[in-house]
């Protein structure tokens, strides 16, 4: 079972692990601070190293309770010790990417009640559909505006760990349109921006709303009767 660091600590840039298992260029890791995707947020990318010899990660995916890394060449064996190097400047643009997708979320659920029916991103870019029936340019200023108001205030972000059955007790947990979460999962990790929103969610955010920057809204369109979709670049 791979230690998921980026649970914990997503400012984590690099770590010790040992290889635990190697299948074709892939390895687990013991631990990792390499973030496997999902929720719309894309898999890390970056290096392993032991004493001369260095990897260049290129796929990250987890696997049951493990997290595979794929590696250029031949891979290092089982009970290899490495040290693990994050792409930094990418990772910093996705989670700055991502917490703003969660004040986009949490401004429209608070102020208009829709809920999310899809969604996706990439470094310093994103999309958010939500069920809504209209949108005009006008509505779509306002929320620009509003998303940039939560970012100057400043907002902290928390992330805790909770047994299932408490997490589900948090009203709203869920904002998609369908509850995501596998059954036999028996603890939820939340975030939270404080004052504003409170979700399940397993990627990595900054610590406070003002390391976003600036969200400019590029684009909307229709995707269907009640599904509108969003897309932000993040400045």
């Amino acid at each position: 079972m791979t230690e998921a660091l980026y649970h914990t600590d997503a400012y984590l840039k690099e770590f010790d692990a040992t290889v635990v298992a190697v299948d074709g260029n892939q390895v687990a890791l013991d631990r990792t601070a390499f973030y496997p995707g999902g929720g719309g947020q894309p898999n890390d990318v970056g290096w392993l190293l032991a004493g001369d010899q260095n990897w260049v990660v290129t796929k990250v995916g987890k696997q049951g309770i493990d997290v595979w890394h794929a590696v250029e060449g031949t891979p290092p064996a089982v009970g290899t010790l490495v040290r693990g190097k994050i792409d930094w400047d990418r990772r910093y643009k996705l989670m700055r990417t991502h917490t703003a997708m969660h004040i986009l979320c949490g401004v429209i659920f608070r102020d208009y009640g829709a809920s999310v029916t899809g969604g996706n991103m990439e470094p310093l870019k994103g999309r958010m559909d939500f069920e809504f029936e209209t949108m005009r340019q006008e509505f779509v200023k306002q929320i620009e505006e509003k998303i940039n108001i939560e970012i100057a205030n400043a907002r902290p972000t928390h992330v805790k760990i909770l047994p299932r059955e408490a997490a589900f007790q948090i009203p709203d947990l869920i904002r998609t349109k369908i509850n995501l979460l596998p059954e036999g999962i028996t603890e939820i990790r939340t975030i939270e921006i404080e004052g504003l929103d409170l979700q399940a969610d397993g990627g990595t955010h900054v610590a406070n709303t003002s390391e976003v920057g600036h969200i400019r809204v590029t684009n909307y369109k229709s995707k269907g009767k009640i599904n509108k979709r969003i897309e932000v670049a993040i400045e």
